[in-house]
């Protein structure tokens, strides 16, 4: 599990391509400390898994459907990736639930700037943004920020200095892809509606969630 707070920008130093897979080598600094095969890393939102490594690099291997739904198809040697490591069992929680588990691409339409304050709004399948809410949480290329406004069309969110400083979002211009992860509490409450009702949920149903603060923003 992460929490969609980067540690910092990798670079990508060679892609091959295998049987049914890639494998990407990234190079950084701090996440390699104690970083070791088998540790799970994101990569730019995309929970993937150290196959190799060494003092200045490591391995990891994307799959078919990962390659689909993300937009790890499109790195070359020389881009560069948001990087964090898994969350410890002892570490602060500073950002949010994320799994890792990109669920969409989603493309930046515009990046405003009034005095200081960044705006990026991102076109997303309007399927996804059923997920997404006025101050609710999205990660953007594993990036955990709040969402300031959702329309048909997309959402919005607002980006400090210091995240566009430390994370590839402040390299982004517009029709760049992002790769989406909505928050996973949301998902988790829809598919508890669909399922009916018996003797190990009760009869709850959408009245009494809201009855209860759920869906208020």
């Amino acid at each position: 599990m992460f929490t969609g707070i980067v540690e910092e920008i990798g670079r990508v130093v060679s892609r091959t391509h295998g049987n049914g897979y890639d494998s990407l080598i990234i190079t950084g600094e701090k996440i390699m400390e104690d970083l070791e095969t088998g540790h799970s890393i994101s990569v730019n939102g995309v929970c993937l898994t150290v196959v190799d490594q060494s003092e200045e690099d490591f391995t990891v291997q994307v799959v078919s459907e990962t390659l689909e739904k993300s937009n790890l198809s499109e790195i070359a040697p020389g881009s560069q990736v948001n990087l964090e490591r898994a969350m410890g069992p002892m570490d602060r929680f500073h950002g949010h639930v994320v799994q890792g588990h990109v669920e969409t691409v989603g493309y930046i339409n515009n990046v405003t700037v009034d005095h200081g304050d960044v705006r990026m709004t991102v076109t997303v399948d309007t399927y996804w943004l059923r997920y997404c809410i006025p101050k609710g949480s999205i990660a953007l290329d594993g990036v955990s920020l709040s969402i300031v406004d959702v329309s048909h069309a997309g959402l919005t969110v607002a980006l400090i200095p210091f995240t566009l400083s430390q994370t590839i979002l402040g390299k982004k211009q517009a029709g760049e892809p992002v790769n989406v992860e909505t928050d996973i509490v949301a998902r988790y409450l829809e598919r508890f509606l669909e399922t009916e009702p018996d003797e190990e949920y009760g009869d709850i149903d959408l009245g009494i969630l809201r009855s209860w603060g759920f869906g208020e923003s």
